[in-house]
């Protein structure tokens, strides 16, 4: 997403020093310089993520990745990557979205639900503006577990990396509630779509005769973004080409000893 090339300027100061290297401790301290300033934009990449997004998730966060230059090849490339076994969407999809804006891409969970026949065409999920008690990461979004269990009690799961479906036995148990949790049961409305007079999305019955109903996840219609995130700004915020010169000419000191 960010790519920063060698283009060395500036070298008078430590035109004594570099005269000093070979060719190849040369190449190891440019190297260096650009691995130095990859980190410097993936740094000011996380800052203007944390800026412009509303409550980040660390997933987002931390999936700037710095592919580090070497002395055979002399540059560094800064972009999002997905990180192994992550069950969430790729990062990269999901900051180009945030940088040129469209449709936002479903989330696992949404393909199981569609194709189980209970998140309709056209929509996809969000959280309520009062979350459900415990369904919450604090950042609003769902917590993983908790969206992994609705998806097991409406027998949605076909997709590798979530459990089982529920079984009859835990359906139950959930249904009975304990010492730390009520009882409850999930129902799912389709709002007008259907004649229903809940708005769409799934809901949960509790209390007595389930006269307590609150909702769980809402169907929305399929969000777009707009752009908001600038890698030309983090690129200036980041003053790539001064670090870089700063860095080089402390690269080429360090390795001739100076």
């Amino acid at each position: 997403m960010v790519q920063v090339s060698i283009g060395i300027r500036n070298l008078e100061a430590v035109q004594a020093e570099l005269a000093k290297l070979a060719g190849p401790q040369a190449r190891q301290a440019y190297a260096k310089a650009l691995n130095d300033t990859g980190f410097q934009v993936r740094r000011q990449m996380q800052a203007e993520m944390a800026r412009v997004f509303d409550r980040p998730t660390p997933y987002v966060l931390k999936s700037s990745f710095v592919q580090q230059a070497t002395a055979n090849k002399l540059s560094v490339r800064i972009a999002p990557e997905n990180q192994r076994d992550s069950p969430g969407v790729d990062p990269q999809k999901i900051l180009q979205a945030q940088e040129f804006g469209g449709r936002r891409r479903d989330k696992r969970s949404e393909v199981a639900l569609r194709r189980a026949g209970i998140l309709p065409s056209g929509y996809q999920t969000s959280i309520p503006r009062v979350p459900y008690p415990g369904s919450d990461d604090g950042r609003g979004n769902l917590r993983g577990a908790f969206m992994v269990q609705l998806i097991s009690y409406f027998q949605a799961s076909p997709e590798q990396g979530y459990s089982a479906n529920m079984s009859d036995k835990r359906k139950r148990a959930i249904h009975k509630g304990n010492k730390r949790t009520t009882g409850r049961r999930y129902f799912v409305s389709y709002g007008r779509l259907r004649g229903h007079h809940l708005a769409p999305g799934i809901w949960a019955a509790s209390g007595t005769g389930g006269v307590d109903v609150k909702p769980v996840v809402m169907f929305v219609r399929v969000g777009t973004y707009k752009p908001r995130l600038s890698m030309e700004r983090i690129a200036q915020g980041a003053d790539v080409q001064n670090y870089l010169d700063k860095r080089v000419r402390f690269r080429i000191r360090e390795a001739a000893g100076v």
